[in-house]
């Protein structure tokens, strides 16, 4: 019997180490990963030490222009053994809640020359709503009653809190007369930053309007979307 020669094609060769060093990669990475989420670092006795585990480090054009900070009071209840074993927890936390403008998003498009009024407008995207830090080291009340509270039921009690607060706060800072005072606080706050530059650039005459995307004109109005923010500069000199 003839035996088969083994297919030693460079291409599939060249395949099959690529696909070897991607699965070792992806092993490495779930490793990594567990190691960091999972596995408790010790020092040489075998006790729990302080550690930063992992960091991360993003770019970003987002510019905050609000926060919206205050203090909830949040419960939770916990019942074990058929109702025998119940206990409860009250804390009053303190949060903050920013708010950002991606100014990423601008583009020469965004920019709005009326030549008649001399006014530039600057359509920025819509503000963000970051999620809510709830800090919870900074606890006023942390109140826990029970016959018996055992440790499981502490700790259900906990993560309930933990994860209360932060519904709650994300819900507060998203309510619409929140959003609508962030949006205020961002075209104050860009209005005054074009209108430090044009000041420096001594076009004191020349109005700024910041709108948002889902804000639409109703005079009729055409811009001049044509020219740059040179060219604007330049009629004013």
């Amino acid at each position: 019997m003839t035996a088969t020669p083994i297919d030693r094609s460079p291409v599939k060769l060249a395949l099959a180490i690529a696909l070897l060093i991607a699965a070792i990669f992806a092993i490495k990475v779930v490793y990594d990963r567990y190691q960091d989420d999972y596995v408790v670092e010790q020092n040489d006795d075998r006790a729990a030490i302080d550690r930063i585990v992992r960091t991360t480090f993003a770019k970003t054009t987002a510019l905050k222009v609000a926060t919206l900070s205050g203090t909830e009071q949040v419960t939770a209840r916990d019942v074990r053994m058929g109702g025998w074993l119940t206990s409860a927890k009250v804390v009053k936390i303190p949060f903050t809640v920013d708010y950002f403008v991606d100014l990423g998003g601008l583009s020469p498009r965004t920019y709005q020359w009326d030549e008649r009024r001399r006014r530039l407008t600057v359509e920025v995207p819509d503000v963000s709503v970051a999620q809510a830090n709830v800090d919870e080291s900074a606890m006023t009340i942390n109140q826990t009653s029970g016959v018996w509270v055992t440790r499981g039921a502490e700790a259900a009690l906990a993560k309930t809190i933990s994860a209360k607060a932060q519904g709650n706060a994300q819900a507060e800072g998203r309510k619409p007369e929140h959003l609508a005072a962030a949006r205020e606080s961002a075209r104050r706050g860009q209005s005054a930053l074009l209108h430090g530059a044009l000041a420096a650039a001594k076009q004191d005459d020349i109005d700024v309007a910041i709108t948002f995307p889902f804000e639409r004109r109703s005079d009729g109005e055409r811009w001049d979307t044509t020219k740059s923010i040179a060219e604007v500069l330049g009629n004013g000199s």
